[in-house]
């Protein structure tokens, strides 16, 4: 897929805006993930809106972001990396493939120690 129309297809699914960062750094100081992130929310943001997207698919960073919303709370601007963070994971998890759940799925993947709403967003994100 073409890099623009990636950054486009990134937007539409996050509902956040890039173009209105100012790169003040606020989401990346408060960002409770920040060491273990090879690329922090600010710049996750910077490279979406430059659309240089394809190190954002590959990095490890992903599924380092705990999806806690501080960076979106701290945001001057109401950028919304976390949900830009999201996004990523989400075509990212689409181009490997078998990304599909039915509700037929669910009970053998059930545990005492999954969250309830891990499931309904997993069962969310998944059933597309």
């Amino acid at each position: 897929m073409d890099n623009n129309l990636l950054k486009e297809e990134l937007i539409r699914i996050s509902g956040a805006k890039p173009v209105k960062c100012m790169s003040c750094g606020k989401c990346s100081a408060t960002c409770p993930a920040y060491e273990q992130m090879e690329y922090h929310p600010h710049q996750f943001v910077n490279m979406i809106a430059n659309g240089d997207i394809e190190p954002l698919l590959n990095s490890k960073s992903i599924y380092k972001c705990l999806t806690c919303f501080a960076c979106v709370d701290r945001c001057p601007r109401g950028v919304e990396p976390a949900k830009l963070v999201e996004a990523v994971r989400l075509v990212s998890v689409r181009k490997q493939g078998n990304n599909h759940l039915t509700a037929n799925d669910i009970p053998q993947l059930l545990d005492e120690e999954i969250p309830q709403q891990a499931l309904v967003s997993a069962f969310r994100k998944y059933t597309k």
